[in-house]
């Protein structure tokens, strides 16, 4: 197994560009399937010793392969195996063919499979590389054994899952357990299928590694390795000012707790100073609830370009309860040179117009962070949500390319993406910080990253990561005030 399998992401096009290469340097094209199956029987051996029959479902393809040499593996073990087939299995061509000569016992349709008590499916129909609607006679067997309940190890991917994008196509396998080979796919972190996949192995079966390098793109799990040169802008040791100072900006006097909460985040997730930004009207309610945070009368432009000399001031977190749209679109664009969270109110106040935004970030290294949820993409990126093809990580990629920011598309499998077409998939989060002012605080904590120092996509992904790290540790029925108080230090780089 690989000694560290959540880092890289491969797409299925790029497997499939890394398996032709493989076969073309001279390695053995059928040892891999041969390793690949036998790494299917071993996992269903250990999982499922009490099983009764392993079922082995097997496609047209090269995951159908798969699955021919694990029934045989099982087979020889003392297992009790009956193979079921979509499709005429004289048709195989290539390594698919080869397997299926080794097995040499009775092999019946799909269609005619009816699960059994004592049962273990062992799903080896389509794997990744599905991109069409699952025909019906598959579909119906589908539902059979996810109505009886029976056990699934899937190879690859569940059948029925797009590899690329996660989504199910017209149905699929709801795995207990799932083996896949070198990488980790998008559709094994990508929601829905995240939650068809069960637990996952990852399993070397001896792809070289310079291969795997040179068709990889830059799609990776949301993990402290992103982040590793740059926590020493963390150092506890450092004074206040060199810790950044981050301005979050209130909204009126009864919209003021989304900016606290982002601020109170901030200062927990390591920010030397923070400052909150009030309309006079609101200083009363803000200062009744701020101990360690300062606060700022801002009324208007003049005063902000007035506050904007202090150079100290680090970063700045716009949008949460912020309410005044006009005054959010003139305050984002007085910031263009400076380091800036833009979420909620920040956002949707340029959904007619983004373009300006996006003119005004466009110089220098990125230095624009935008937390949009579903919502807000689709309002700040009408045609690239509209794209029926893209998935979640394509759709984050384009949009980041066209800002000129780093995007952080929220939900329960936020993808993080840079300009320079860098992203993440996070996978720490659990479902109980969909809550209200959740986000607020992911912001803070993003704006403290900024504030200190690191760069835009790093801040943005590590920010992300403790926000999970945090939901975790609040536990079920946290609220957001809460979950400022459980953010964990970032581990300083030696």
């Amino acid at each position: 197994m690989l000694p560290n399998p959540t880092v890289s992401i491969i797409t299925p096009a790029e497997m499939s560009a890394i398996d032709s290469e493989a076969a073309h340097s001279g390695i053995d094209s059928f040892r891999l399937m041969t390793s690949a199956g036998l790494a299917v029987s071993a996992a269903a051996l250990r999982l499922y010793p009490q099983a009764l029959r392993f079922v082995v479902l097997c496609g047209p393809g090269n995951n159908g392969g798969d699955g021919y040499i694990a029934a045989a593996a099982l087979q020889r073990s003392g297992a009790k195996v009956a193979v079921h087939a979509l499709g005429d299995t004289v048709s195989l061509k290539g390594d698919a063919a080869r397997a299926h000569a080794q097995w040499v016992y009775r092999v019946e349709a799909l269609q005619s499979y009816r699960p059994k008590t004592g049962d273990v499916v062992i799903d080896a129909v389509f794997g990744a590389g599905l991109s069409r609607a699952v025909p019906g006679d598959a579909a119906l067997v589908m539902q059979a054994v996810t109505q009886a309940q029976i056990p699934v190890i899937a190879i690859d991917l569940p059948s029925g899952l797009d590899g690329r994008t996660g989504q199910v196509l017209g149905e699929s396998f709801r795995a207990s357990h799932t083996v896949t080979f070198m990488a980790r796919k998008p559709g094994h972190l990508l929601l829905p299928g995240r939650s068809l996949c069960g637990s996952l192995d990852v399993f070397d079966i001896g792809i070289p590694e310079r291969l795997l390098k040179s068709h990889t793109s830059r799609l990776c799990e949301n993990g402290p390795h992103l982040w590793a040169g740059h926590t020493h802008a963390l150092d506890p040791s450092a004074h206040k000012f060199t810790r950044g100072h981050l301005a979050v900006f209130s909204g009126g006097p009864l919209s003021t707790g989304a900016a606290r909460l982002s601020a109170a985040a901030a200062l927990t997730a390591g920010a030397g100073l923070v400052t909150i930004a009030s309309i006079s009207a609101a200083l009363a309610a803000n200062a009744a609830h701020l101990t360690a945070v300062m606060l700022k009368e801002i009324d208007d432009a003049a005063a902000l370009s007035h506050w904007l000399a202090d150079k100290r001031i680090s970063a700045f977190v716009l949008g949460p309860g912020f309410g005044d749209l006009e005054r959010a679109r003139q305050y984002a664009l007085m910031l263009c040179n400076r380091a800036l969270v833009l979420d909620a109110d920040g956002i949707t106040a340029f959904k007619e117009n983004p373009a300006p935004l996006f003119d005004a970030f466009s110089q220098g290294e990125p230095h624009l962070v935008m937390t949009p949820h579903d919502g807000e993409f689709a309002r700040l990126f009408p045609d690239i949500d509209a794209g029926p093809t893209l998935s979640k990580v394509d759709r984050v990629i384009l949009a980041a390319k066209r800002s000129h920011a780093v995007i952080v598309y929220k939900g329960a499998d936020t993808v993080i993406a840079a300009p320079d077409g860098r992203a993440a998939i996070n996978t720490n989060a659990p479902p109980w910080l969909a809550t209200a002012g959740s986000g607020d605080t992911l912001a803070g904590i993003i704006g403290a990253h900024l504030a200190q120092g690191m760069p835009a996509f790093e801040a943005a992904a590590s920010g992300v990561w403790r926000h999970g790290r945090a939901g975790v540790k609040a536990g079920e029925g946290l609220t957001a005030e809460e979950l400022a108080a459980a953010i964990e230090p970032l581990p300083v780089a030696g």
